[in-house]
């Protein structure tokens, strides 16, 4: 995939803190042991397949504007690599990130388009519907 003008990680290693990474026994929220937040992973031409495969969404779509960077809103915006479903992932510190306008904003349309939405945050989740409503899911 090719690089988007002014979509670099920059400063955000979001995906470094939410994500859980088995591989290196790092639960979701808690920071990467091997990321150093000024010069990006430290294991990165070794680290591994999981981190290897994912792709952040934000860079990927020129539709995402820059207030939408996963660090800004506290959110990462992504398909679930082992469903259809699409996910929002928050810091379980900020659990309800999610709701920041511009990304409930498109989280329902991404309900709309027939997608199963759900945000989460450590061990909770919820599902958000077309309509806008939303539910605390298990």
């Amino acid at each position: 995939m090719l690089d988007i003008p002014g979509k670099a990680c920059g400063p955000c290693y979001f995906c470094c803190k939410v994500l859980e990474i088995e591989e290196f026994k790092k639960p979701a929220g808690k920071l990467c042991e091997h990321c150093a937040m000024a010069a990006g992973c430290g294991v990165y031409d070794t680290r591994p397949q999981v981190c290897r495969d994912y792709h952040c969404r934000w860079k990927e779509e020129r539709g995402f504007s820059s207030q939408l960077r996963p660090d800004r809103v506290g959110t990462l915006l992504m398909d679930d690599p082992d469903s259809d479903e699409y996910h929002a992932v928050c810091d379980p510190e900020k659990p309800f990130s999610w709701r920041n306008p511009l990304v409930f904003k498109h989280l329902v349309a991404e309900a709309k388009a027939g997608r199963m939405v759900v945000a989460k945050a450590g061990l909770r989740a919820w599902r958000i519907f077309e309509d806008g409503h939303w539910q605390e899911w298990a």
